[in-house]
């Protein structure tokens, strides 16, 4: 009797050493599964660049993703007292070409001034000349920058422009820098001036620019 109860108290041992060591790997995996992870470490807030301008408190416009610079063109504009282009014509002749709408919906975004072929053209503002340009649209061209490089005056459909005109030249309000024609695409029988004012931008390109209505400009 003795002997047989032996037999069956001996492997009851390694079974209950089974048994714990099953239990310890089970603890541990529901342990790993069920622990709270720990969350991520918030991400640092972006810097703050004080002095950096905001568009939302920024008078100025923006064309397309570029900004413009400047408060209150139209009032600097007309404290120079800017000279009419051509002789013998009226502010009064500006009124409503800025607006008026051309094809793909687009507007005019200067005005025409009509004179007979080979009118002279003057400069507006004293400045520089920033560009003699030929393009398909405005034919012969000249960009003039003021002389704070604020703004661009821009004359288009010329016929020729001044004798000895070039870029980087300086001008004086009123010299003779180009004579008035039907280049690019103005009507072969309707000579005459189209005449643009732009703020520039930052960057001064000559190209770019917010477009004002010079008839408002030249109001007294």
């Amino acid at each position: 009797m003795r002997a047989k109860r032996a037999w069956r108290r001996g492997p009851s041992i390694p079974a209950l050493v089974a048994c714990f060591y099953a239990g310890g790997v089970a603890g541990w995996l529901l342990h790993a599964a069920f622990s709270p992870k720990s969350a991520p470490a918030p991400a640092e807030p972006a810097p703050v660049v004080h002095g950096a301008p905001s568009r939302s408190n920024t008078p100025a416009a923006t064309i397309g993703e570029v900004e413009v610079i400047g408060a209150n063109p139209i009032a600097e504009l007309r404290r120079r007292r800017l000279r009419l282009p051509i002789d013998g014509t009226g502010v009064e002749a500006m009124k409503g070409g800025f607006a008026e709408p051309r094809g793909g919906g687009r507007e005019h975004e200067a005005v025409d001034i009509l004179a007979p072929r080979h009118t002279p053209v003057h400069a507006v503002d004293d400045g520089t000349i920033a560009r003699l340009f030929f393009s398909k649209a405005g034919g012969t061209t000249i960009y003039q920058f003021d002389p704070t490089r604020r703004f661009c005056y821009y004359y288009a459909h010329l016929e020729r422009y001044a004798g000895g005109l070039r870029e980087g030249q300086p001008v004086a309000a009123g010299d003779v820098i180009g004579y008035v024609g039907t280049s690019g695409n103005a009507p072969p029988g309707t000579p005459h001036l189209h005449f643009a004012v732009f703020e520039l931008t930052a960057a001064e390109r000559w190209w770019e620019g917010r477009p004002l209505d010079p008839y408002l400009a030249f109001q007294k």
